[in-house]
């Protein structure tokens, strides 16, 4: 009798392998969470549970309150609707152009897949859905909380959450299209000087567009009185452009409206409209984007730099050419510091470069400091607005709050993955004579010098802007002083005791669990922190707070931040005393 061999089974598809494999990966990362530290893991998971509980809330609260105006609460509910998800929409679309061109064009398995038997079709569908779901999850576990309390003080049906999970859904993959597509036009043109004009001259239209549009209109005190409705109607003008037609913003806050007030019919032609151009856009990006990432991805490693068509680059390259070894701009601002010893200006000189070659690092910064720029342009006009005592002293205290997150935000996004991203590069600090110790302190003092110039200047401007005077200006650049030191510390503490050494993406690094953990204590930190110098605050409506509570105040304030940024650092160097490289 023949032997019969079993038929062989079918190979699943290169894409779902890749799903099933890194869906596998990171499930077992989860579960080796808990491995770590239950402690950790139980930190985490209340701080994810507080926020939700919280945030749904005050949007609860707020929504009920602006509800309370008869005849303005529901027109105010839903130009805010219009608006968050329009923000939201551009923000969506940057993330998604960012992480897109760091996925394809800067990251390890990109290039490792490209050298396998794998169409580019499938390595770009893969990366696609990876790029989407980093990007979008942010966006979702803010909206989650906002979509909830809406729909409860509405008293929507039922159906009406599962309906809006499936419309924010539709919604993230056109921003997540659109990001891709731009990030695979701006590898594949821009080292061309006509590409690069034309993208100079967009957005410095589009600063100066946003600058007229959203220049501020005072009113008179005898319009206030007069005509409500059109004194609201001419404040809200310029928030119109949320309300545009082609916006997918658009589509998704009409369809959540009418479905929370019963009209399916309305409600389901826009989902429709989300489903059309989601099925249509989504198709065409997976089946006729892998050919453009490929010529793209052959372009980005084949060029020298993207200014390489300019003249004047041309001749600086010449000059340099014919200095063998000549110095940089780095190496030649370094040299001014002579109080520094050789190995730590080669050491700050590494780093700084390391920082200005990686793309997606500084463009990143310069986002968010766009962002800030934005955010303080806007506080002069807002200052003129505060005629009371309580509402000044509860503004100053909430521009430290907004300028102490935008510190938690750099030193958790750039400083956090200094250490793990020496890689297989850090026997080399470890053999170097002055040790990874010496390392880890000027990381340290290069990471807080950075960020204080950063947010010292950021927290003086914001209070000239709001008017405050001298000696409220110097508390609290006294107070982000010591939370800027607190907060580098604790990042650069907690990069050392969780490094990941098999990423060099630092968004990856940063979602782990060490950069997760990180972000929490940081959040925690500076709630309590701006709550302690508050109530220790003499500048208040109501009588001076008793000598006591302002000691108590400050000295808790002083010694958590002792605490929080001096015992990360300690264990830091304890675990490089006995780090095996």
């Amino acid at each position: 009798m023949a032997h019969q061999h079993p038929e062989p089974s079918l190979a699943p598809w290169p894409l779902a392998l890749l799903i099933g494999v890194n869906s596998r990966t990171l499930w077992r990362r989860f579960k080796s969470i808990r491995e770590q530290s239950w402690l950790l893991t139980a930190v985490i998971v209340l701080f994810i549970g507080s926020y939700l509980v919280l945030a749904f809330g005050l949007f609860y609260w707020g929504l009920k309150f602006v509800a309370k105006f008869p005849g303005l609460g529901t027109l105010l509910t839903d130009r805010l609707l219009f608006l968050l998800f329009a923000f939201l929409f551009v923000l969506l679309l940057l993330s998604n152009l960012v992480i897109s061109y760091t996925n394809l064009f800067r990251n390890r398995e990109t290039a490792f897949l490209l050298a396998l038997p794998v169409s580019t079709h499938t390595i770009f569908q893969w990366k696609f859905i990876e790029t989407t779901l980093l990007a979008s999850w942010a966006f979702l576990f803010l909206v989650a909380p906002l979509l909830a309390a809406y729909g409860l003080t509405r008293g929507v049906a039922w159906h009406f959450y599962f309906v809006t999970v499936l419309q924010v859904g539709l919604f993230t993959i056109l921003p997540g299209v659109a990001g891709s597509f731009l990030a695979v036009m701006l590898a594949r043109y821009v080292d061309r000087r006509v590409f690069q004009v034309v993208a100079l001259i967009f957005v410095a239209g589009l600063i100066v567009g946003a600058a007229y549009w959203f220049r501020p209109e005072e009113l008179s005190p005898e319009a206030t009185e007069t005509r409500v409705l059109a004194v609201l109607d001419k404040m809200l003008m310029k928030t119109r452009f949320a309300d545009f037609a082609l916006l997918p913003s658009n589509w998704l806050s009409r369809s959540v409206l009418h479905w929370s007030e019963g009209a399916i019919w309305p409600a389901g032609f826009f989902l429709l409209v989300l489903l059309s151009y989601a099925l249509f856009f989504g198709l065409l990006a997976l089946t006729r984007m892998g050919d453009l990432f490929y010529d793209a991805a052959s372009t980005v490693q084949s060029r020298g730099s993207v200014f390489a068509r300019w003249g004047w680059f041309q001749a600086r390259k010449h000059r340099l050419e014919e200095k063998t070894y000549a110095p940089g701009w780095a190496e030649r601002l370094a040299g001014h510091c002579r109080w520094l010893s050789p190995d730590v200006r080669a050491l700050v000189v590494k780093d700084t470069r390391m920082f200005w070659r990686d793309t997606t690092q500084w463009a990143q910064s310069l986002m968010l400091f766009g962002l800030l720029g934005v955010y303080i342009i806007n506080l002069r006009h807002f200052s003129h607005q505060l005629s009371n005592t309580f509402w000044t002293h509860l503004v100053s205290y909430l521009n430290l709050g907004a300028c102490s997150l935008n510190l938690a935000t750099l030193t958790t996004r750039f400083v956090f993955p200094q250490f793990s991203l020496e890689g297989k590069r850090l026997w080399i600090l470890g053999m170097a004579p002055f040790g990874m110790e010496k390392m880890m302190k000027v990381k340290y003092w290069l990471a807080a010098c950075t960020s204080l110039v950063v947010t010292l200047g950021l927290i003086v401007l914001s209070c000239y802007m709001l008017e405050l005077p001298l000696d409220r200006i110097l508390h609290f650049a006294v107070a982000v002083t010591v939370m800027t030191f607190t907060l580098t510390g604790l990042a650069v503490g907690l990069g050392v005791l969780y490094p990941n050494f098999k990423e060099d993406n630092p968004s990856k690094i940063v979602s782990g669990f060490g950069g997760t953990f990180c972000l929490v204590l940081s959040f925690l930190y500076i709630v309590g922190s701006v709550i302690l110098l508050a109530l220790a605050s003499p500048w208040t409506r109501a009588a001076v707070p008793p000598t006591a509570q302002v000691a108590a105040c400050l000295g808790g304030f002083f010694l958590l931040s002792l605490l929080l940024g001096w015992l990360p650092m300690q264990a830091g160097l304890r675990r490089l005393r006995t780090f095996e490289v």
